[in-house]
């Protein structure tokens, strides 16, 4: 009996494991090789290679993160925010630009409280940006085409300051604007 439970529990592990290798082969042959990109920083032809392991384990995992692992520009310019990565058709366009935003916001704080920004949520309390016109809008409001143009531009706003304008925005009359205290020395007891 603990024989044909040993034999069966065997199997689904090899099972699991061969649907696991199949699925990182996969992953691997469809996010590797060289690609020409038009680099956004210097508006010339540039080949780059996406990081296929590191793609191949994030999307076994979570939502595929991309990373480049060469660049012809590299290493005079490896720091950069890779914003090439939204030319690349290897993946969905909402995964390419969430990667590079989760790049973008990466040292930055907001524009408002001035909270660094650490985790970036991919589902709900999204970042937002803060435009020319010092309204908040949503990187969903944003064509493709713009996101560039709008990392060069633009200021980074934390979710909470950007419900809060929004609110502000949307609902004038239902705001009260009180100027902060500052504290008084009479309020401070000294114990003797």
């Amino acid at each position: 009996m603990w024989t044909t439970a040993y034999v069966v529990a065997a199997a689904l592990v090899a099972a699991l494991i061969c649907a696991g290798v199949r699925y990182f082969v996969i992953s691997s042959r469809r996010f590797g090789g060289s690609r020409v990109i038009i680099c956004p920083e210097t508006q010339k032809q540039a080949m780059v290679e996406v990081d296929t392991t590191h793609a191949a384990f994030t999307s076994l995992i979570r939502q595929t993160d991309l990373r480049l692992e060469s660049c012809w520009r590299w290493p005079m310019q490896e720091n950069c925010g890779q914003e090439c990565l939204l030319q690349l058709d290897i993946a969905p366009a909402s995964c390419l630009v969430r990667s590079v935003l989760t790049k973008w916001y990466r040292g930055k704080k907001c524009a408002f409280c001035e909270r660094p920004f650490d985790q970036i949520e991919a589902i709900d309390h999204k970042p937002a940006l803060l435009n020319h016109e010092g309204v908040t809008v949503e990187w969903a409001d944003i064509p493709i085409s713009a996101v560039t143009g709008a990392m060069a531009t633009y200021l980074p706003v934390c979710w909470n300051c950007h419900i809060a304008q929004s609110f502000r925005r949307q609902h004038p009359d239902l705001v009260v604007e009180r100027p902060m205290r500052q504290p008084s020395c009479s309020r401070i007891m000294i114990a003797k």
